[in-house]
Parts: C-alpha cells; sequence; structure tokens
C-alpha cells in the first residue's frame, strides 16, 4: 500500500504547484498567500507519503484529498482534478491493502529454508 499511496501523493505535489502557478498567473488571489496555500498543501503531500504506514496517516490523506478538491473554488478545474485524485487515493488504498494481503499470504505459505552456504 506504501507504494501506490506515496505515488499517488508525490503526483498530486506536482498538480498542486502547477495549479499554484496558474492561480499566480491568472488568478486575483496575492501570490504569496497562493503560495503559502500551495507549499503547505505540497509539504503535506511529501510528508503522508513518508507516513503511510503509520497510524492515521490515510485518513490525513483523505483530508487531503477534501482540501484538494475544495481548491475548485479558486481553480474550478480542481473540482476535476480533485476527484481524479480522490479516485486515484482510494484505488491506492483499496488494491495496496489487496496486494499486502496476497503478499502475506503467500509469505506464510512459502515454506522457510535454511540459507545454504555455497560450496567450496
Amino acid at each position: 500500500m506504501r507504494t501506490l499511496c506515496a505515488a499517488t501523493l508525490i503526483a498530486e505535489m506536482f498538480v498542486i504547484a502547477l495549479a499554484a502557478l496558474v492561480v499566480v498567473r491568472l488568478g486575483d488571489a496575492p501570490a504569496g498567500t497562493v503560495w503559502t496555500v500551495s507549499g503547505i498543501a505540497m509539504a503535506l503531500c511529501v510528508l503522508l507519503s513518508g507516513m503511510i504506514g503509520r497510524p492515521g496517516a490515510v485518513q490525513l490523506g483523505w483530508a487531503l484529498q477534501a482540501g484538494v478538491m475544495l481548491s475548485g473554488f479558486v481553480v474550478p478545474v480542481m473540482f476535476f482534478l480533485g476527484a481524479c485524485f480522490a479516485g486515484l487515493w482510494w484505488a491506492s488504498v483499496h488494491y495496496g491493502r489487496v496486494v499486502d494481503r496476497i503478499k502475506d499470504e503467500r509469505a506464510v505459505a512459502m515454506p522457510r529454508t535454511a540459507v545454504q552456504e555455497p560450496p567450496g
């Protein structure tokens, strides 16, 4: 699950940065405010990508997804992109757990073999 979720969050960080560039260029918001809010969101993406295995990280990821969707009030296309990333987040969490479960089942099913020393 870690790999899928981390990849989603890092990709989302780049989308947030690109959206910030659009707002600074075309929006009415002050550049300092845009970069502060976007910088916090990008930092959260990076921090969460490293914390995926910890308790509460997935829920914080959902809160981040909601925040990205709400940024659509500033950049309307973010409603769509936020929904896309929320779907990717769901898929990363869901299928990541499925893959983890399959790996665990295979690890239990495989007999442990002793490490053999090379001849010589």
